[in-house]
C-alpha cells in the first residue's frame, strides 16, 4: 500500500525512494527474494541515475548483496561486497566504522567462496585497524576475529598452526565476548558452536598425525 501511494511521485521525490525501500524490505522478510531483488536493482539504477548521495547508494548495494546471498548467487554478492568495501574505503578511508564493516562482509563473501588466501589478507589488513581504532571489546572488532578464526579453520589447506591459531582466536573472543555482552547474548552461543566445530577439525588433524607418526 505505502508503494502504490507514493508510484506516481517523481524519481527525486524522498517518499517515493523510501517506499522502495520499504517494499524491498517487506519482500524479503516475508521471503519473496526474488521480488525483493527486482525492486532492490530498480532502486539502485534510479538512485545512481539521480546522484544520490554516497551513504544512500551505500545502504541500497548492501541490502542488494543481502538477496543475492539469499538466493544463493555467491559470486554476485562477492562482487557487490568487493565494491562496496572499495567504495567506502575511497569515500570514508579505510579507519572508518562503515569501511571495516564492509571489509569483514567482503571477506565473508570470499570465505564463502573457498577463496581462502584473499580473505586472510583482507582481514590481516584490516583487523589492526578495528583494534586501533574502535578497540579490543568493540562488537565490529570481534566479528573480525571470528570470521578470521573461521577463514582459517575452514580452509581444506590449513596447516597445524593455523588451525591452533584459529582455537586460540575463537577462546579469547567467546571469553570476551562474554565478558561484554554477556552470558545470555546470541553471538556467545554461536561463537561457542564455531568453537567446537574449529577445536573437532583440530582433534581430527592432531589424531591422524599422531597415527601416522606411529605407523612409521
Amino acid at each position: 500500500a505505502c508503494w502504490k501511494t507514493y508510484l506516481g511521485r517523481p524519481e527525486g521525490d524522498w517518499a517515493r525512494s523510501s517506499a522502495m525501500m520499504m517494499l524491498g524490505n517487506g519482500l524479503s522478510a516475508a521471503g519473496h527474494d526474488e521480488d525483493a531483488l527486482s525492486v532492490r536493482e530498480a532502486e539502485l539504477a534510479m538512485l545512481r541515475r539521480l546522484g544520490a548521495p554516497d551513504y544512500q547508494i551505500v545502504v541500497v548495494q548492501s541490502n542488494l548483496a543481502n538477496t543475492y546471498e539469499l538466493l544463493g548467487r555467491e559470486e554476485e554478492s562477492m562482487h557487490m561486497r568487493e565494491d562496496l568495501y572499495s567504495r567506502t574505503s575511497d569515500i570514508w578511508g579505510e579507519e572508518d566504522r562503515e569501511t571495516l564493516l564492509e571489509a569483514n562482509n567482503y571477506a565473508m563473501s570470499l570465505g564463502d567462496l573457498r577463496r581462502f588466501e584473499e580473505a586472510k589478507a583482507l582481514l590481516r589488513k584490516s583487523m589492526p585497524v578495528a583494534r586501533r581504532v574502535l578497540g579490543q571489546d568493540d562488537h565490529l572488532t570481534l566479528r573480525m576475529r571470528w570470521t578470521y578464526a573461521e577463514v582459517l579453520y575452514t580452509d581444506d589447506g590449513a596447516t597445524l598452526d593455523d588451525l591452533r591459531e584459529a582455537v586460540a582466536t575463537l577462546e579469547d573472543v567467546e571469553r570476551t565476548a562474554r565478558r561484554v555482552f554477556g552470558g545470555a547474548h546470541p553471538d556467545v552461543a554461536n561463537i561457542e558452536k564455531v568453537l567446537q566445530d574449529a577445536r573437532a577439525v583440530l582433534r581430527a588433524r592432531e589424531t591422524g598425525l599422531a597415527e601416522a607418526l606411529a605407523d612409521m
